[in-house]
């Protein structure tokens, strides 16, 4: 039996809810022979519609807002696709990681219709910061060790795989990426360590209301076994729970690239 979902908020306009690694949002053509969707899930869950307002990809967890209404749901995609609301993710990345930088790297769309170099390349901006990392006496790679960090970041726009595409770019792919990272970091992560999925996590949101206007701070705790890694490596300091808020001022909406 599936286990239940984590509600993160809930009033009579919107829900918040913890997505897990590896799950669906909701159908799509890519969805062969898959049976369990995120939407469908929290919808038989609360009993009631939900509308999808922003995405997260299939092998990323942490938190997603729907509306309960087609009245709620248009407000919300607005705020999104005007950048007007804050998100912070938390990355597993090869390497030391920078202080702080901001990755400004234009992106190919990657929808899988047409071949990527067809695409036009727009803009995308992700601020990163690094918060810990690690030094592991293993030759996973060509050096005796191996090092790894934890990355906060902060995507300004919104491109398909961003945070991924603009880490791998920079020289610090996140564990557990497939499609952008480094296999051999990636088994190792995965045999020895126990953690076979992305290593990326939505462990923040923050918007305005759509109803009251008040903004609204979501922070959701990571899976079980990013938090056994985090902890493992001494990063335990930077833990995220489960929570929300209302905030006293209104959210600032991320600057224009």
């Amino acid at each position: 039996m599936t286990p239940p979902l984590t509600l993160l908020y809930r009033d009579d306009h919107l829900v918040a809810v913890h997505k897990p690694a590896g799950l669906l949002v909701h159908r799509t053509a890519l969805a062969h022979g898959e049976r369990e969707f995120l939407l469908q899930q929290l919808r038989d869950q609360i009993g009631q519609r939900v509308y999808p307002v922003h995405r997260l990809d299939r092998p990323t967890s942490g938190v997603m807002v729907f509306a309960l209404s087609p009245e709620v749901a248009t407000p919300l995609v607005a705020a999104f696709s005007a950048r007007r609301v804050a998100k912070r993710y938390l990355a597993v990345v090869r390497g030391v990681g920078p202080e702080q930088a901001r990755l400004d790297y234009a992106l190919r769309e990657e929808d899988g219709r047409r071949p990527k170099a067809e695409m036009p390349a727009l803009a995308a901006i992700t601020e990163v910061r690094r918060l810990d990392s690690v030094e592991l006496p293993v030759n996973v790679d060509r050096y005796p060790q191996a090092r790894y960090s934890l990355m906060e970041a902060r995507p300004m726009t919104g491109r398909r795989h961003q945070i991924r595409r603009h880490l791998s770019r920079r020289g610090y792919p996140i564990i557990g990426d497939a499609k952008h990272g480094k296999s051999n970091h990636n088994r190792f992560f995965k045999e020895q360590l126990g953690c076979p999925h992305l290593l990326l996590a939505a462990v923040g949101l923050v918007f305005d209301h759509p109803v009251d206007g008040r903004p609204l701070r979501l922070t959701c705790g990571l899976e079980p076994t990013m938090a056994s890694l985090l902890e493992r490596f001494g990063w335990a300091g930077h833990l995220p729970v489960n929570q929300a808020r209302f905030e006293a001022s209104t959210v600032d909406p991320a600057p224009t690239p």
